[in-house]
């Protein structure tokens, strides 16, 4: 089934939405401060053209790393660049997936596809610090962050009991 909604996703656009992330990718591959945005536009070319059995997670729930000096200037620099793309590529990009959602979801056929249009809107706007898995591994890492924030919840409660 996924492979089958990657074709038809492909073939009905998916290539070309693929090529506009890959235009800014190039664009912003020309100068060496934009390899942030290069990397996360080729990450999200590579989702625009095949959805289907994908899903975009946080890097901080990839690797698990909580606020620190590092993960705070990062997630600094991060906000700066997803604030760069969002005014060059993020709009156009948002308002054609946008356009292909709703023009999909007109049809019953249509609206898988559809559905992954609007995934890709949101992604569109604010791209860096996200990275693209398969549907399952996004699973095991929203379960382990669930998890984590349970255990400090619960090692926040007992240690307030305790006192």
């Amino acid at each position: 089934m996924r492979f089958a909604g990657n074709v038809i996703w492909f073939v009905l656009g998916g290539a070309i939405t693929a090529l506009f992330w890959l235009i800014g990718a190039a664009v912003f591959a020309l100068s060496i401060v934009g390899l942030p945005l290069t990397r996360a536009a080729l990450e999200m070319a590579r989702l625009s053209a095949w959805p289907f059995g994908k899903e975009v997670v946080h890097v901080r729930e990839l690797d698990a790393k909580g606020v620190t000096a590092m993960t705070a200037t990062t997630g600094t620099v991060g906000f700066v660049f997803n604030l760069i793309w969002l005014f060059t590529f993020g709009w156009i990009l948002f308002l054609s997936y946008l356009v292909a959602g709703v023009l999909n979801c007109l049809t019953i056929i249509g609206i898988p596809l559809g559905l992954q249009a609007f995934k890709l809107a949101g992604i569109s706007l604010w791209p860096v610090g996200r990275r693209v898995v398969t549907v399952e591994m996004a699973d095991l890492v929203r379960k382990d962050s669930a998890k984590r924030k349970l255990d400090r919840i619960r090692n926040a409660a007992g240690t307030s009991l305790a006192t």
